[in-house]
């Protein structure tokens, strides 16, 4: 064994330490709970490979793991540690203290997280928004708002970066000037779909990129339904958007009940085969929603027990469910408030002033329409919701 790597950021003992995390990680058929188990019987990952064979036989470890046990690839683990030597790039063990408490509470959590951009993010109250990864205009619009709205209130908005909803809850968070997590099933040097690197990175810069998966695994079809379990498990609840009565986004859903969370689903038209999940999931108690502040109302008292008063958080926490001043928005949407007067104004009126296309300027009053500093009225034109706004 080779467990030493040169020019890391971390103590010796430490980076040793997490080459065995690593290593085991990789140990072919051992999965999270066998990981756990052995976790449970011999302490740490190092005392797991310098075990006696016949003790791992008598623990049901499969042969071929005791091979690998014997001598591991410790090239794919020098990979790892490149990949975790980058910028912005992270391992989170189980037993780490940034490990998100409530992903701990699931009956499967990952053993190692993999992380790109900020860890602190992974304990910040969630909402999980999912859906269909073909949405209707309207589906996509209402994923979008909701994700919009409720970062804004300071909750983080997580999902798996698919296409559609998940997409879309994405960038609405980012849109208003909130906090995101991607979890992925693939390794995290790796963007899929491919047409979302771009915003792979605005998440990186906006919250954080998960996955259990190490560097270099493909997004093989079995990853995604594993992944689900880790979007609900982060979060307090599931918004399902749109899905169809076969789908992934149900996947997560069931497991967000079975996880003990709440569930909450946007109802749609009788006749849209996409809203069909999300009235078998009502059928099956989850909560209806009409609005952001219908789960803001719901989530209230479960955000609180998340944080503790004297955690570094807790102000964060404590201001989930006000509108934010406008001193607080991003300053673009400051300035182009400052062009709203208490006049009513149109879309194009404000393109004028601003120098900002349409649709720049119609998703930002998007925001703060849903922040409630504007109000809008007749004809598309838009006003100063209170005084002092």
């Amino acid at each position: 064994m080779r467990p030493q790597t040169e020019n890391s950021p971390h103590p010796a003992a430490d980076q040793q330490d997490l080459r065995y995390w690593l290593a085991l990680h990789r140990t072919p058929q051992i999965g999270t709970q066998r990981f756990h188990k052995l976790l449970a019987s011999y302490g740490t990952p190092a005392e797991v490979f310098h075990a006696r064979p016949e003790g791992l036989r008598a623990a049901g470890i499969a042969p071929a793991s005791i091979d690998y046990l014997r001598q591991p690839d410790w090239e794919a683990v020098d990979r790892d540690m490149e990949w975790l030597s980058q910028p912005g790039n992270h391992v989170v063990r189980f037993q780490d203290a940034a490990y998100p408490s409530l992903l701990k509470q699931i009956a499967d959590p990952p053993v190692l997280l993999f992380v790109r951009g900020d860890t602190d993010y992974l304990a910040q109250p969630q909402l999980a928004i999912v859906g269909s990864r073909n949405p209707t205009h309207s589906g996509q619009a209402l994923a979008r708002e909701f994700a919009a709205h409720l970062a804004s209130f300071g909750l983080t908005i997580t999902s798996g970066l698919a296409t559609g909803v998940d997409g879309a809850a994405h960038r609405g968070a980012i849109e208003a000037g909130g906090a995101t997590l991607a979890v992925s099933g693939t390794g995290p040097d790796r963007v899929y779909p491919a047409r979302h690197r771009d915003l792979a990175h605005q998440v990186a810069e906006n919250g954080a990129l998960v996955t259990e998966f190490p560097p270099g695994t493909a997004p093989l079809a079995a990853n995604f339904p594993r992944r689900n379990r880790i979007i609900s498990g982060l979060s307090l609840g599931t918004l399902v958007v749109e899905a169809a009565l076969r789908s992934g986004s149900l996947i997560t859903a069931r497991s967000a009940l079975e996880q003990g969370r709440e569930v909450f689903a946007i109802p749609g038209s009788i006749h849209n085969p996409l809203a069909r999940g999300c009235h078998a999931l009502i059928r099956e108690g989850a909560k209806l929603v009409e609005t952001g502040d219908h789960i803001l109302e719901e989530l209230a008292a479960q955000i609180t027990a998340l944080v503790a008063p004297d955690d570094h958080r807790a102000g964060a926490a404590a201001s989930i469910g006000q509108p934010r001043e406008p001193g607080e928005l991003p300053s673009e949407y400051r300035q182009l408030l400052e062009l709203i007067e208490y006049e009513a104004v149109s879309v194009d009126q404000l393109v004028e002033r601003s120098g900002l296309t349409p649709e720049e300027v119609s998703s930002m009053l998007l925001v703060l329409e849903l922040d409630g500093h504007l109000v809008s009225g007749a004809g598309g034109r838009y006003s100063r919701a209170r005084l002092g706004a």
